[in-house]
């Protein structure tokens, strides 16, 4: 396995699990410890839009997020991220509207970057999170970005809940 500190290697590795992957269950499990690590993050948490609901898949993790929970796609910032086609950095949740603050105030999460997975509709959204006060970098923008094209196309190749046809994202 790559070194953390070595990206291109670390996304390299994710490409190629990504491909042989034989079931979603194995995109995620590439996802979540590759964004964690490519950003070197408290927490990462791969989510599926499924209809009109955001489900938060899996997580790697310092102490338990959300997984295992769906949320109104309207009223999570994994939704916002799908909705808008960006990728939303917050260096304090605190702060932004766009955060629920009763799903997160019981957690450790302080900081986040949200990226979508567009294949090229939105299909889910990559989040990684601190503990601490973190206005993430250009670079780090770029490899989870970059990660979540490439899980986007993995997960097209496995059947997920799709939004519902009168769902506009």
């Amino acid at each position: 396995m790559p070194d953390f500190l070595d990206p291109v290697a670390l996304l390299d590795d994710a490409a190629e699990r990504l491909e042989q992957a034989r079931k979603l269950e194995d995109v995620e499990a590439v996802v979540r410890t590759t964004a964690r690590r490519l950003v070197q993050a408290d927490g990462a948490t791969f989510v599926l839009l499924e209809g009109d609901q955001c489900y938060y898949a899996d997580e790697d993790s310092m102490s338990p997020l959300w997984k295992g929970q769906r949320f109104r796609a309207t009223e999570c910032i994994s939704g916002w991220s799908m909705f808008h086609h960006q990728t939303a950095v917050i260096p304090d949740i605190r702060y932004d509207e766009r955060i629920p603050q009763a799903a997160y105030q019981p957690t450790f999460v302080r900081s986040l970057i949200m990226a979508p997975m567009l294949a090229p509709k939105a299909v889910g959204a990559i989040g990684v999170y601190w503990a601490r006060w973190h206005s993430g970098t250009d670079d780090e923008v770029s490899v989870l970005e970059k990660l979540a094209e490439l899980a986007g196309q993995a997960v097209e190749r496995f059947p997920h809940g799709l939004p519902d046809p009168g769902f506009q994202i």
